[in-house]
């Protein structure tokens, strides 16, 4: 664990560190003209294989694997992703050192796919009063969390939204570092979700995404995961991959496989207003040629400062025939 925390990110992240971490896209002036994000986003779809090649994935299948800090631990995890397009996606985890089975979690539109089924939601006890306002549902704030991560991880890999989470994309700006420059586009989805998109200028591939999670609202459910995925996956979609991970803050709650750890709640002083949540980041990396496009083998997620997740993809199977078992919705 210890060398996983201290060691150096190497290769490709230290750049994207380097460069995207350290500087965030300024605020354009306003004699600047914006970019046609449009235009962007298609160069990127280019790079990435081309519109007829990419129009042309209905789905995918990946295998891979996730290494996640939970305290003081390095836990790996092996994971298949399954995603039909556009709104059918599933990942099952499996934790080799552990006896807890295989978990999946998902969603077919608007409906939750989990293995082992969540537990009824409670019940109040006989003579209650009437709440004042209806039970929150944490299914449907599951899919919402799932559908963010799964729009995560298809924007490195097609430059692009799905009606499962749709976005809309404006220009924000330019990055630049020694190491390069990324155009940066804002998205906007569901649910007053936003995150940022940097694309490089040299490669026009799809280099990070940075998002900052919402304060948790007392008595509500936090963040689940992975992505990959899934990724979390993240993760829910696989999330991310590098060599080298700071332990997260003393204090953080370990998170479920494929999840990401919730930050301690710091006390603020009276009279101020609560810190402000941390930044998030995925980072992609090491694009490879599958079937004429180029998706990210490496992924990797952190908060602030610290590396949470790595993720190496194996191999993806693009059109390949899921058993739609998979995306059954238990009543």
């Amino acid at each position: 664990m210890r060398g996983f925390a201290h060691c150096a990110v190497a290769g490709t992240f230290v750049a994207l560190t380097g460069i995207y971490v350290t500087a965030q896209a300024p605020a354009r002036p306003a004699s600047v003209p914006a970019r046609d994000p449009a235009a962007i986003l298609a160069a990127a779809r280019e790079a990435l294989g081309g519109d007829k090649k990419l129009t042309a994935v209905k789905s995918f299948t990946v295998t891979g694997r996730t290494r996640q800090v939970r305290g003081e631990n390095l836990v790996p995890i092996e994971f298949e992703i399954f995603v039909e397009l556009p709104d059918k996606y599933l990942r099952k985890d499996e934790i080799p050192a552990q006896e807890s089975g295989v978990t999946a979690a998902g969603f077919n539109g608007d409906d939750l796919l989990q293995d082992p089924p969540p537990p009824p939601p409670a019940q109040p006890p006989a003579g209650a009063p009437a709440a004042a306002a209806p039970p929150r549902n944490p299914a449907a704030g599951r899919v919402t969390t799932l559908k963010q991560d799964f729009a995560r991880l298809t924007l490195g890999m097609f430059a692009a939204s799905f009606s499962a989470y749709p976005m809309t994309f404006s220009y924000a700006g330019e990055a630049e570092a020694p190491q390069g420059k990324a155009d940066v586009v804002d998205a906007k989805g569901p649910n007053n979700f936003t995150l940022r998109l940097f694309i490089a200028k040299d490669t026009h591939l799809p280099v990070m995404v940075s998002w900052t999670a919402p304060t948790p609202m007392r008595g509500g459910p936090g963040r689940g995961g992975p992505p990959g995925a899934a990724p979390g996956a993240a993760p829910g979609v696989p999330p991310g991959a590098g060599r080298g991970a700071p332990p997260p803050p003393a204090g953080a709650t370990p998170p479920p496989a494929g999840g990401a750890p919730q930050q301690p709640s710091q006390p603020s002083q009276p009279g101020q207003p609560p810190p402000a949540p941390p930044q998030n980041y995925l980072y992609f990396g090491e694009y490879h040629d599958v079937d004429g496009m180029q998706f990210p083998f490496r992924l990797r997620r952190a908060v602030g400062a610290d590396t949470i997740e790595e993720t190496t993809f194996d191999r993806f199977k693009v059109n390949a025939k899921i058993d739609p078992k998979r995306f059954e919705v238990r009543k």
